[in-house]
């Protein structure tokens, strides 16, 4: 499945009309059936990176990959694994993450109804990241 080219905006603000305007209006179905709703909020922590503070530093390389989130979400090729819950040491079956074009991650949670709601997206720098999503049990 060929993904988008990256798109190119001047500004942050822009990055953000386009979030909302793709993913903020409707659902987005995977390719399974999995309605995963986006809010606006959610820009915030998916477009931007810790330098100082948490979440303080537009990132570029992120933004310029907003398409990718639904094509990942829409991938039947994608790897799918079960998420990482840190405070209770363990894995949960309500995060699924997505592993797509070798090395950029979508992160969604799962409700008990079944739908889905985004949580992240970003691209996994280092290749210790891939190696530790790929040890994760994959999502079945």
């Amino acid at each position: 499945m060929p993904y988008p080219s990256l798109a190119r905006y001047e500004t942050a603000a822009q990055y953000r009309a386009h979030f909302e305007r793709v993913y903020c209006s409707a659902a987005i179905m995977t390719f399974d059936g999995i309605p995963v709703r986006f809010k606006k909020k959610d820009f915030d922590h998916a477009f931007y990176e810790s330098t100082l503070a948490k979440d303080d530093a537009f990132s570029r390389k992120r933004a310029q990959r907003i398409d990718w989130i639904k094509a990942a979400l829409e991938d039947p090729k994608s790897e799918r694994y079960l998420g990482w819950d840190n405070k209770r040491k363990r894995y949960d079956r309500r995060r699924r993450v997505a592993l797509v074009m070798g090395a950029y991650v979508v992160v969604i949670g799962i409700s008990s109804k079944g739908n889905g709601r985004f949580i992240t997206a970003f691209v996994a720098d280092s290749g210790r990241t891939v190696q530790m999503i790929r040890q994760n049990p994959k999502w079945a």
